[in-house]
Formats: structure tokens, C-alpha cells, sequence
């Protein structure tokens, strides 16, 4: 503990037998190692009782942090950080093949005044063959005229069996 070497351990003690006496010095020495143990126990229990106060403050630091991994709801921070808005919660959760629901139209008050426009017009005004327009849906389907037969092609590649009509 002390750094003391058996020199200066002599002068002190020669030192205490001068200043004491040779009478009283086994009493004096008695109360010298009792002090000492004194000191020595009670920095034992204080270095215990430092220890125990670590010890116990990093288990509640441990403990702090096993109890906020036990409520963290990694799941929620998940989608929090993915789908903020919840915008792809909502298109995972509809049936993509699920019949749409049917809006009934809307009918105004006052209808405004629309020109009438023939089907035959529209077919022959745009070069897009009539199989590929389609009818908007206020005009009936019977107004439609029906799209042209289909012309068979001739394959790409003639098989050498094979005669031209």
C-alpha cells in the first residue's frame, strides 16, 4: 500500500521508542494496526460498495436497453420508413381482380347541347382501321358498325410441300 522501505520503518520506529517509551510502545503499536485495519476495512467496503453501484448501473443501463429492443415495433418503423404515407398499404390491400364498382353517371341539370357526330364519320376520318376504335360510352352499341373481317396473311415462311392458291 505504502511505499516505505525498511530504513525509513527503522527511524520510525526508533522515533516512536524515543518519543512513546519502551513502557507504553506495545499499547501504541496495539492502536497503530488497529487504525490501520480500520482504514483498510473501510476502503474495502467502499471499494464493494462502488463496484455494487457500477454493477447495478450497467444492469439498469442493460436493462434500459433489453426493454427498448422488448417494445420496439420493428414493423412500424418498417413501413414508417418504406410506405410513409400509406399509399403501398393501400394498393396491396385492394383485389386487382376484383370487379370494379360502377359509378353511376352523373346527370346534369342542364345538359349541354352536343353536336351529333356519326360513327361513320369518325371511321373515316382517322386512318386507324374501325377494329381498333372503340365506341365512347354515351353512343348505343347498335350506332357501332362492326369491324371488318379479319384478312388472313400468308406465313413468312412457305413450307417447300407447299402450293400458292
Amino acid at each position: 500500500m505504502f511505499d516505505f522501505a525498511w530504513s525509513e520503518i527503522a527511524l520510525i520506529g526508533v522515533v516512536a521508542l524515543i518519543a512513546i517509551g519502551p513502557k507504553d510502545m506495545p499499547a501504541a503499536i496495539k492502536s497503530v494496526t488497529d487504525v490501520i485495519k480500520k482504514a483498510r476495512r473501510m476502503a474495502s467496503e467502499f471499494q464493494t460498495h462502488v463496484d455494487e453501484m457500477v454493477r447495478d448501473a450497467n444492469l439498469q443501463e442493460v436493462r434500459d436497453q433489453i426493454g427498448e429492443l422488448r417494445s420496439l415495433n420493428v414493423r412500424g418503423q418498417i413501413e414508417k420508413v418504406i410506405d410513409a404515407d400509406g399509399s403501398l398499404r393501400s394498393t396491396l390491400a385492394s383485389n386487382p381482380l376484383a370487379p370494379e364498382p360502377t359509378i353511376a353517371p352523373m346527370v346534369s341539370p342542364t345538359p349541354a347541347p352536343v353536336a351529333p357526330v356519326e360513327v361513320t364519320e369518325l371511321v373515316a376520318a382517322t386512318p386507324v382501321a374501325a377494329a381498333a376504335i372503340e365506341a365512347p360510352a354515351f353512343i348505343p352499341p347498335s350506332a357501332v358498325p362492326a369491324p371488318p373481317a379479319p384478312v388472313e396473311e400468308p406465313p413468312a415462311f412457305i413450307p417447300p410441300g407447299a402450293t400458292r392458291a
